[in-house]
């Protein structure tokens, strides 16, 4: 599932237009699809009716959610599973499971690839019921140390499916978990509520870190849905199975936490009494 790091290249590149055209200030044709159920808030026939001649305003990203303010109501595109979005010019051949296609003006589409269906868009009257429920954006200058371990005060939960909580922090997934845990050396399994203050601040830093060597990388490419991105290659624990620990070369271990294949450093990250 994307993350943080690869729906903040998503949506950078379709707000700044990189290497096609920027969304912004284009304007909403129509859209069409072989997938009605992409479409959760309205129904897909609704919101054809709502989003022809709209215009867009800009493109962002809350959690894992793209953002498309338009001059009335706002979209909300989730990749899920193996969602992607590019622009493309409407005479070129369609990329592989496009399954919805927003029409813009001057020949311009936006077309959501998504191999295994799971992806929804919304478009509400009110964007905070979609969004209001997320936990803080783990970059955000507000964000900080304190207020981390006060959070962690907060709750008597292991630290790992913690994260993994988009009402606790917004955008963490299973990959940057893991990098974050074992650049912080912390086990998975720590009650959140035991950890000290600098365990805390040392796991602040390491998520931010890590999310922005995401992001500096174009994100992880672990998948053949995905495109661009290396950080895959510059994983310290995730899908590292066996392989030595780039800091102290003990084999790296995967359980499973919560229902997610986890992969730490039992050296790196011993796990204490509870």
């Amino acid at each position: 599932m994307p993350e943080l790091p690869e729906v903040e290249v998503i949506s950078r590149n379709l707000r700044e237009g990189s290497q096609t055209h920027g969304l912004a200030g284009m304007r909403l044709l129509d859209v069409s699809t072989s997938w009605p159920r992409h479409f959760s808030q309205p129904t897909y026939r609704t919101y054809r009716k709502h989003i022809r001649g709209r215009k867009i305003l800009d493109v962002g990203r809350r959690g894992k959610y793209i953002t498309v303010p338009l001059d009335e109501r706002t979209l909300l595109i989730h990749l899920r599973m193996s969602g992607d979005l590019h622009m493309s010019q409407a005479d070129s051949p369609p990329q592989r499971f496009v399954r919805t296609v927003f029409h813009l003006e001057d020949g311009w589409e936006l077309r959501f690839s998504d191999a295994r269906k799971f992806g929804r868009i919304h478009l509400p009257k009110d964007p905070s019921v979609i969004l209001g429920g997320l936990g803080p954006e783990p970059l955000d200058d507000e964000f900080t140390s304190e207020v981390f371990y006060t959070m962690l005060q907060s709750k008597k939960r292991q630290i790992k499916p913690l994260l993994l909580d988009q009402t606790f922090i917004a955008g963490i997934g299973n990959i940057y978990a893991d990098e974050a845990l074992h650049l912080a050396r912390i086990h998975p399994l720590r009650n959140s509520q035991l950890l000290s203050n600098s365990e805390a601040d040392r796991l602040w830093i390491s998520i931010r870190e890590v999310l922005a060597h995401g992001i500096l990388r174009n994100g992880a490419s672990i998948d053949w849905v995905y495109r661009g991105g290396d950080f895959q290659n510059h994983f310290r624990v995730y899908s590292r199975v066996d392989e030595p620990c780039l800091t102290c070369g003990t084999p790296i271990q995967r359980r499973l936490v919560g229902q997610r294949g986890t992969y730490y450093c039992p050296s790196c990250q011993p796990e204490v009494q509870k």
